[in-house]
């Protein structure tokens, strides 16, 4: 499977703009992880790219994402990233072991709070954005409300990163594609 492939099946289920930027990102974010871990960003993009493709069909928890694996393996996903997906979400029960999988739990909602962030800037791109600028909101928490905090820390401590060095590590890889994601600014 490739990104081309997998991008198609993105295509497929998902009509929203905002949650494909939000896979975008997602996607981005595991890349830079990959090669920090000096692992396989292709391999770990397709986890971030593929993460939330589902949540369209199957927006409950009792749903997503472990409806979306038997459609992922009919289109032959490799299971590695199938179970990263599962182990992105507390409910499936599915634990995390591997650092790919400790990623997609850390990136996976700080990208939304950073996207977030940065839409409220005046500026609203990411290309300003500094990450004391996230930390500012982290503790307000009618901000993003949906944002759970607690799932970046967790899953920031089981990568054995800094907070911060993980804030600004996200920021910069979604930098990378400011313009796609909407986040280039104002211009």
């Amino acid at each position: 499977m490739n990104r081309s492939e997998a991008f198609q099946i993105v295509q497929e289920y998902v009509n929203s703009q905002s949650l494909i930027r939000h896979m975008l990102a997602v996607e981005v974010a595991m890349r830079d992880y990959a090669n920090f871990f000096s692992q396989n960003p292709d391999e770990w993009g397709l986890a971030g790219l593929l993460h939330d493709f589902d949540w369209e069909i199957h927006p409950t928890m009792d749903q997503h994402p472990q409806e979306g694996a038997p459609i992922l393996r009919a289109r032959g996903i490799p299971e590695k990233i199938i179970r990263c997906i599962l182990s992105h979400a507390d409910h499936t029960g599915v634990p995390r072991v591997t650092n790919m999988e400790h990623a997609l739990y850390a990136t996976d909602e700080l990208t939304g709070l950073i996207t977030a962030v940065a839409l409220i800037r005046p500026s609203h791109s990411l290309y300003d954005l500094k990450p004391k600028s996230v930390r500012k909101k982290w503790n307000d928490t009618r901000f993003a409300a949906g944002i759970n905090r607690r799932q970046i820390e967790q899953g920031t401590s089981d990568l054995k990163v800094d907070l911060g060095e993980h804030i600004e590590r996200v920021i910069q890889s979604m930098r990378s594609i400011a313009p796609q994601l909407g986040l280039a600014g104002n211009k």
